[in-house]
């Protein structure tokens, strides 16, 4: 064998060697870093667990001082009531001892008010009682007789009373002015409408009674 071809071999075998190095060095690489990053997933979860587990310790320490205060408050109370009771029903006995004397006392006052007012009252009603008025004098003087007052004179309506004439259920008045023969001038007046001075009124079955100003109210027989 020739030394160049045996150099080339040697070269060759060496190349291979290193690249054969190389990819398992590779590959240790991407396991260390796969490794890595799992370490670092795995810490950050126990950091969290570790806060979690912090914080849960915290809250139970919080909450057995509160027990511990409530139980000391619960004590309190429990003594201060024990302490109270006592106080409190002497307080009651003489708050009902007091209401029983001011009872008895308003009693024997309301009474003596009772009294005078009845007799005040008593007196107003003496004071109102009507005297007897003597009896009024008799008069030799002999009263004048009233005149008897003349009956007003019925006037005469300003117009001529037609007829009486229903209209959709009501009963209107035909009238129209004295000595007139047009259709024109007849003017129907219910009851509470005016025609000149005169206002009617009324509408009775066989009259009409109108109101006439500063006079009696005046009867119109109808025809």
């Amino acid at each position: 064998m020739k030394a160049s071809t045996f150099q080339t071999l040697i070269v060759g075998l060496m190349f291979l060697a290193v690249s054969g190095l190389s990819g398992g060095f590779y590959n240790q690489y991407q396991r260390v870093a796969e490794l890595q990053s799992t370490n670092t997933q795995y810490q950050q979860t126990l950091d969290t667990l570790q806060r979690n587990a912090n914080a849960l310790k915290d809250a139970q320490e919080k909450l057995q001082y509160a027990l511990k205060d409530l139980k000391q408050m619960v004590d309190s109370g429990e003594q201060q009531a024990n302490t109270l009771d006592p106080i409190l029903d002497q307080w009651a006995q003489e708050i009902q001892e007091l209401r029983d004397g001011l009872a008895a006392r308003a009693t024997q006052a309301d009474l003596t008010v009772l009294r005078a007012r009845l007799e005040q009252v008593e007196q107003q009603l003496l004071d109102l009682k009507p005297q007897p008025s003597p009896p009024p004098p008799i008069s030799s003087v002999p009263k004048p007789k009233q005149k008897a007052r003349p009956k007003p004179v019925p006037l005469s309506p300003p117009f001529s009373v037609l007829s009486v004439e229903s209209r959709g259920g009501e009963r209107f008045l035909a009238v129209a002015p004295h000595n007139s023969r047009s259709l024109i001038d007849v003017r129907l007046l219910h009851s509470g409408e005016q025609l000149g001075a005169w206002y009617l009124k009324v509408l009775e079955p066989h009259s009409a009674i109108f109101a006439v100003a500063a006079q009696p109210d005046q009867t119109v027989h109808l025809p």
